[in-house]
């Protein structure tokens, strides 16, 4: 009986975990973005369909999170080597009031585009139920990866990783 109630109590914890997985709407890997307009710090407004044609890496931050701060920096000096030309790169902050966020950007002098989503659907779309979340995209805006927490986007590993992931050469 208590190997049974054992099995029981794994499968409850398992299914339970598997649920609250995802986010609401979230598309998975293998599937495609929705179309969304991704809203700017001075207005400006863009849409994914405007980063089609070329594979786009989505960071997913917030000015409060001392992570996403940490790997700023280096995504910054990816995008500078690599954005728009052979990938762009983009920020999501999911701030919920974009002044701490603008403050950051500018102080750090960031330089790849960054937008606001304050209402989450962003966030729920590409899964960031934790951040950093940064979300590797293909030229047709098929999602080919998530990767959670900090990291050295412009580390010989991680461009590596990059350019594969992309099927395309990177040079360091």
């Amino acid at each position: 009986m208590k190997k049974i109630i054992f099995l029981i109590l794994v499968w409850m914890s398992a299914t339970s975990a598997t649920a609250f997985a995802d986010t609401p709407g979230e598309v998975p890997i293998g599937g495609y973005l929705r179309e969304a307009t991704l809203h700017g710090f001075h207005g400006e407004t863009k849409k994914f369909a405007d980063y089609r044609g070329k594979p786009l890496i989505i960071n997913v931050w917030a000015s409060w999170c001392s992570p996403c701060r940490a790997e700023m920096g280096s995504l910054n000096r990816l995008a500078k080597r690599y954005g728009g030309k052979q990938f762009n790169v983009i920020g999501i902050s999911t701030d919920d009031f974009g002044d701490a966020a603008e403050l950051f950007i500018r102080k750090s002098k960031i330089s790849f585009p960054n937008f606001l989503d304050s209402k989450v659907f962003l966030e729920n779309m590409l899964g960031a139920n934790t951040i950093p979340l940064t979300v590797l995209v293909d030229a047709n805006g098929r999602v080919l990866d998530k990767i959670h927490g900090a990291h050295e986007w412009d580390s010989p590993e991680f461009v590596k990783g990059i350019g594969e992931t992309f099927n395309i050469k990177l040079q360091r």
